[in-house]
């Protein structure tokens, strides 16, 4: 498993004095599993400061790829983390300790990207396609990517575990993979530089939203409650700064290119992609169980309701906080 953390969840929670001049913070390490546009909204509540109006010393710790983000999530080295839907959902059906209690990204969108020559599924059968990590959203995407393909993900070709985005872009323009399911931005930067779009996956599926424990939210209710609230206001600050939103994913991805920083934000940020009140999607879930449920019996009868925990949501929500921020807003 990925090399532990130095702090546990006892340590995590202290409240620890920043400075003279401010007021204590609980200090909060949480892990994340993305180098895209789906990292926005963590990274927004960090540079913009509002984890810090909502008491929280927020300190963000990238793991390769959603399956290990969970694992350290329920090993409670991480007591929240932004990670992808089909990681938790496995995770639970193997009767693991986790919800999640924010939506993120509720529509995700993966192009499987190939040399320009390989415009075919034909032509991609017996080669190799890279992905972040088994079990993990891209796995998942490709999947269905590669079935609109008529091909099958087992049979017909080889699915290789690279890592992040960047990672697998560079594997694909090395010619060490034959296609790789890419997403916001290194979509656009791949089409910009001549690679070739072979099937474009859209589709309502729970990408990388909010997760977190039981165990958590029973200990540690206000904590997850203040997280949940910078989350909201963290999209709703995307969502009405779009210069801000740009340079933080300029930051956060290490990208100079302004056309591609425009497209990726721009796409990233629809009320359909990100929603205003951060539910997690049932129906993004029922399409992770789908798939699941050929082989396993669990997932038949599992209700997707049983992967969530929308009280901290629900809470903003009846109280009219999500409505007051967006009111007068131009949609």
């Amino acid at each position: 498993m990925h090399k532990r953390l130095a702090v546990g969840l006892s340590t995590i929670f202290l409240l620890a004095t920043i400075s003279p001049a401010e007021a204590q913070l609980t200090r909060l390490t949480i892990g994340n599993n993305t180098l895209s546009t789906n990292g926005l909204p963590a990274w927004m509540a960090k540079e913009a400061g509002i984890f810090a109006r909502n008491g929280l010393d927020v300190q963000i710790v990238y793991f390769r790829g959603g399956t290990i983000t969970t694992m350290a999530l329920i090993a409670r080295e991480t007591p929240i983390s932004q990670v992808s839907g089909p990681p938790i959902v496995s995770a639970v059906l193997k009767g693991a300790d986790a919800v999640l209690v924010a939506a993120g990204n509720v529509v995700s969108e993966y192009w499987l990207m190939s040399k320009p020559e390989l415009k075919s599924g034909a032509q991609l059968r017996g080669g190799s396609v890279a992905i972040a990590t088994f079990g993990g959203l891209s796995d998942s995407i490709s999947r269905i990517a590669l079935q609109k393909l008529g091909l099958n993900a087992a049979r017909d070709v080889t699915l290789v575990q690279i890592g992040t985005i960047p990672e697998r872009l560079s594997a694909l323009e090395s010619g060490k993979v034959q296609a790789a399911m890419l997403n916001a931005p290194d979509n656009f930067r791949a089409q910009k530089r001549g690679l070739h779009k072979l099937m474009d996956v859209r589709l309502t599926y729970q990408g990388i939203g909010v997760g977190t424990t039981p165990t958590v939210i029973r200990e540690n209710p206000d904590v997850v409650r203040r997280y949940v609230k910078s989350q909201i206001e963290a999209v709703h600050r995307l969502k009405t700064d779009r210069e801000a939103g740009i340079k933080v994913l300029a930051k956060y991805l290490n990208i100079q290119d302004r056309e591609v920083l425009e497209r990726a934000y721009d796409d990233a940020i629809t009320d359909e992609k990100l929603p205003p009140k951060q539910y997690p999607s049932v129906e993004g879930i029922k399409k992770i169980l789908e798939p699941l449920a050929e082989n396993d019996p669990k997932a038949k009868t599992a209700k997707p309701e049983d992967f969530v925990d929308t009280r901290f949501i629900k809470e903003l929500d009846d109280s009219g906080f999500i409505d007051e921020l967006y009111k007068g807003r131009k949609r």
